[in-house]
């Protein structure tokens, strides 16, 4: 047999195919298109079905407008439904949830925020994947319930707070739902609003609208059986303060609004002005030119207005003005200070609340021994004389160089201010972590740190109020910023002085602290040469600025020999977030490292002092005059009880019988010693690391 014959023989199956290649490509093509068909049809009808299988209730949020699953893959681990309730409404709304929840087939968790703790808990919803939904009514006049106050408040404090800045929650999916009276329309929902505002401000994604669930009063119109009235329904919790009619509630009435992202036009005052962006008839022209004409000749009134009585501080009847404008309560209102009659605030300081918890003190603490939750942080005078480029209130208190307000009594603010430090400890009863001992010796002030914003020592009563403390058993802690020479002179024994040293050299400290007098360097030295005189504990407080202030050990030196402290504490610059008034960024806050690096340094040049403490938590270390160092140890604590036996020994003898700083120092711990392996943490306390370190804030 011929070979060539088998081998065409064996190959001619391949040459058909090969032939009718384009049929067999036909073929898999129409098949793989029905077998896709047939995945459709079959995906569309488990849709279908699934979608049938829902309640109601969760048709109707789903079908509301806003995002729908059939719309957007939403890839959920699970959902965790938190309410704050008075009366039960929020927690029974939070049950019928979880069921429907439940039915999808999807892990559910029911927390009430009473029992909450955002500090810990809430930035483990940033790497989660669950969906966090909120149900949260609003109660009288506006306010959040009493299982909700303490979550709201910290929601509301960390929105404005730069050290957790609009990145904090990026990663959190949340949704709020909203529970109120409409009846009340100047506060309806208003809980709902803010808690949805503020988990905006920090970064979380909203996957739903905020929803509003609200009821309306309305009388019956009779033509109902008695009883069986559909207009009477129960589940509102929100009341006007002093009603009588709580029991039964009426209408129900859904009402939509738009989100809250960011800061309303109410809190800028911008609601009457009319956008440039907006579209403008040209018969409208005219009317807006001659609007903005006289709101112009309004402008240029008032500022002759200012300039006529400015430098009297007094208005057009004579009088003494007030310090604080409306517009300037309203900003440090934002802020979290309780503002004092006309001139003076209170505000809580972190560490208050840390100590409160069990979770360390403050770098006082450390340092001289105060217990940081019995401590008032407080001012008497919110104005100042310098604009500092790292002011902690973006310069929103008002400045000048002298005394030219109206002023309040030193009793009534000192009264005010520890009635109103005592409101803001009590909001922590009931609050996780807290503990009841700290709790109950919280309402007792024990300290008063004057350094909360302004200059103090401009009030022209700051020896009176000084004296009302004493009187009171409570220690004083006094900062001034070294402009004011003759009332360093005149101060009357304080418990500790401080003096800002933000710079060495004149111009250095222009640049840094933007003084107001023109004579600043020559009021500076003079103040450091007053504290010199001073019997009593001093302390020159140092801010480093990366790039500014940290080259300038030698002349540093000659000023510590200017005014001869008993003390000085070094801190790195707490970056305060964005400001136009400053130029100030992270690139200008030193490391730890670089703080005690200069430190070495600087105690070098400074041979009558050495390095006594440090709180790494606050980057800051304390240098102390070695005459606080007996033999080996070191006694940079506060006898306090002592102090106040010496003052009032002071008071009594019409300040003939003086006293020193030695008089009533007391021996410093081993933990707070620089070297030590506890870097300044009071081991009585619980250290607390946040959990998700990549967005730790640091402390001041």
């Amino acid at each position: 047999m011929d070979p060539s014959m088998d081998t065409w023989d064996l190959s001619s199956p391949l040459i058909s195919l090969w032939i009718n290649r384009f049929y067999i490509y036909l073929g898999f093509a129409v098949s793989i298109s029905l077998w896709i068909c047939v995945q459709i049809v079959i995906k569309k009808q488990d849709r279908n079905l699934q979608e049938n299988s829902f309640p109601k209730a969760t048709q109707d949020l789903m079908t509301n407008g806003f995002v729908s699953l059939h719309n957007k893959d939403i890839f959920v681990s699970g959902v965790k439904i938190f309410y704050g309730s008075q009366t039960g409404t929020a927690k029974g709304f939070a049950t019928v949830l979880a069921e429907t929840v439940v039915s999808l087939d999807l892990p559910v968790a029911i927390i009430n925020l009473k029992e909450y703790d955002p500090d810990d808990c809430l930035i483990e919803e940033v790497t989660g994947r669950n969906v966090c939904v909120f149900l949260v009514a609003t109660y009288t006049d506006g306010r959040p319930t009493e299982s909700a106050e303490w979550f709201c408040k910290w929601l509301e404090e960390a929105s404005r707070d730069f050290r957790f800045g609009k990145t904090y929650l990026k990663g959190m999916r949340y949704a709020v739902f909203g529970l109120g009276n409409s009846v009340y329309a100047s506060h309806f929902n208003k809980v709902g609003k803010n808690v949805d505002k503020w988990l905006w401000m920090l970064g979380a994604r909203r996957v739903l609208q905020a929803l509003q669930k609200g009821e309306r009063k309305k009388s019956c119109g009779g033509h109902c059986k008695k009883g069986k009235c559909e207009s009477h329904q129960h589940g509102s919790e929100e009341r006007e303060e002093g009603s009588e009619e709580q029991d039964e509630l009426h209408h129900r009435d859904t009402e939509e609004e738009e989100p809250c992202e960011g800061s309303s036009e109410e809190e800028f005052g911008g609601e009457d002005q009319q956008s440039i962006n907006s579209i403008v008839d040209v018969e409208d022209l005219g009317k807006i030119m001659d609007h903005m004409k006289k709101q112009k000749r309004e402008k240029e009134q008032q500022e002759e207005k200012t300039s006529l009585f400015g430098n009297t501080g007094r208005n057009e009847d004579g009088e003494r003005r007030a310090m604080i404008t409306p517009a300037l309560r309203e900003a440090l209102t934002k802020q979290g200070y309780q503002l004092i009659g006309s001139h003076s605030g209170v505000k809580l300081c972190r560490w208050t609340k840390s100590m409160l918890r069990g979770r360390g003190g403050c770098y006082k603490h450390t340092f001289y021994g105060i217990e940081s939750h019995r401590c008032m942080e407080t001012t008497p005078s919110l104005a100042c004389a310098n604009k500092c480029v790292f002011c902690w209130r973006h310069h929103t208190n008002p400045v000048g160089t002298e005394w030219r307000w109206k002023m309040d009594q030193p009793e009534m603010i000192l009264k005010e201010a520890i009635e109103n430090h005592q409101n803001m400890i009590k909001q922590f009863k009931g609050v996780p972590g807290v503990k009841a001992e700290r709790f109950e010796e919280g309402m007792m002030v024990k300290h008063c740190a004057l350094s909360l914003v302004g200059e103090p020592i401009m009030y022209p009563e700051i020896n009176s109020f000084l004296k009302l403390l004493h009187q009171r058993q409570i220690s004083s802690f006094l900062v001034t910023n070294a402009q004011f020479p003759a009332e360093i002179r005149n101060l009357k024994p304080v418990t500790q002085l401080y003096v800002s040293v933000d710079a060495s050299t004149k111009e250095s400290l222009k640049k840094i602290d933007r003084p107001l007098f023109k004579d600043f360097w020559q009021r500076f030295l003079d103040s450091l040469k007053a504290l010199a005189a001073k019997q009593q504990r001093t302390v020159y407080r140092l801010t480093l600025v990366k790039a500014w202030n940290v080259d300038e050990l030698q002349a540093y030196a000659q000023l510590v020999s200017l005014g001869n402290p008993d003390f000085i504490e070094v801190k790195g610059v707490t970056y305060c977030g964005e400001s136009s008034a400053s130029s100030l960024t992270m690139a200008h806050v030193p490391w730890h490292e670089e703080v005690v690096q200069f430190v070495l340094e600087l105690v070098d040049l400074i041979p009558d002092y050495e390095i006594a403490c440090e709180h790494e938590h606050s980057n800051c270390l304390l240098i102390a005059h070695k005459k606080f160092k007996v033999g080996s140890e070191w006694w940079t604590w506060i006898d306090y009880n002592r102090f106040q036996e010496l003052v009032q020994e002071y008071e009594d003898s019409g300040g003939s019988k003086t006293f020193s700083a030695k008089d009533y120092m007391a021996r410093t711990p081993h933990w707070a010693l620089f070297g030590a392996s506890e870097r300044g943490f009071d081991p009585k306390d619980t250290r607390h690391q946040r959990k998700n370190k990549s967005k730790a804030i640091s402390g001041c």
